[in-house]
């Protein structure tokens, strides 16, 4: 498989242009986010466009809207978009979230994200990957207040991060009325610490779900439970 294209199933994606490359985290987030029918999904920091893809083939009377910072990502992933089967159901814009949550009126019933979560220290010289990886270009009171002003008053708005991160942004995002709700645990296999935390957020304070999501099984293969979330994707399940 080329580093620079990812078969999927039923769509392929292009990713030479794009600092943020397909990853474990957003496969997993593509696949679990999100339930029932929504009718409209914003996707916030789009790179490659793997999540939205993966998003307009699980729900099928989707629009889907994804906002991108980086201008060569943004155009890849409008190619990705393109040549899939769901070309018109896809708009991406070249735009940064602060922008766009400022001047846009519609609401959506799914917000999706796989937000970057560096801290400014850590940079480094090449700045579309600091766009990608950093969040001073996307601090996570931007992301909440943006988000605020755009869920629907019943819709669901679902982030991964790494454990600790996903501590801070709860805090965040309950000080602007936002309450966590279901919560996936993900690790790499049953003997590793957390890897990632997925969870969703609505002004609602329901009923928190908390599951675990293994990735390989103590021989090194692909748990069931992964390999049944990524069936419907992946071309090795």
């Amino acid at each position: 498989m080329s580093k620079t294209f990812f078969q999927f199933k039923q769509f392929g994606v292009h990713q030479d242009q794009c600092a943020m490359k397909i990853s474990t985290d957003g496969v997993i987030l593509g696949a679990y986010a999100g339930s029932g029918n929504p009718e409209k999904i914003l996707e916030i920091g789009i790179g490659t466009g793997v999540v939205s893809l993966m998003l307009a083939q699980r729900f099928p009377e989707a629009h889907i809207i994804g906002i991108e910072i980086d201008h060569g990502a943004c155009l890849q992933a409008t190619f990705n978009a393109h040549n899939s089967p769901w070309a018109n159901r896809l708009n991406f814009r070249f735009q940064s979230f602060q922008d766009y949550y400022k001047s846009e009126n519609q609401k959506f019933d799914l917000i999706i994200c796989n937000p970057p979560y560096y801290p400014d220290h850590l940079k480094s010289n090449d700045k579309r990957k600091n766009l990608a990886f950093h969040n001073d270009s996307l601090p996570f009171s931007n992301l909440v207040e943006g988000t605020g002003r755009l869920l629907t008053s019943e819709g669901d708005f679902w982030v991964i991060l790494p454990l600790n991160q996903m501590k801070s942004f709860e805090t965040v995002a309950l000080k602007a009325g936002l309450f966590p709700n279901h919560l996936l645990i993900v690790r790499d296999n049953p003997e590793k610490p957390v890897l990632r935390v997925i969870r969703s957020f609505s002004f609602t304070n329901k009923i928190v779900a908390s599951n675990e999501l293994i990735i390989k099984d103590y021989q090194n293969k692909y748990s069931e439970s992964y390999a049944e979330l990524l069936k419907d994707f992946l071309l090795i399940f």
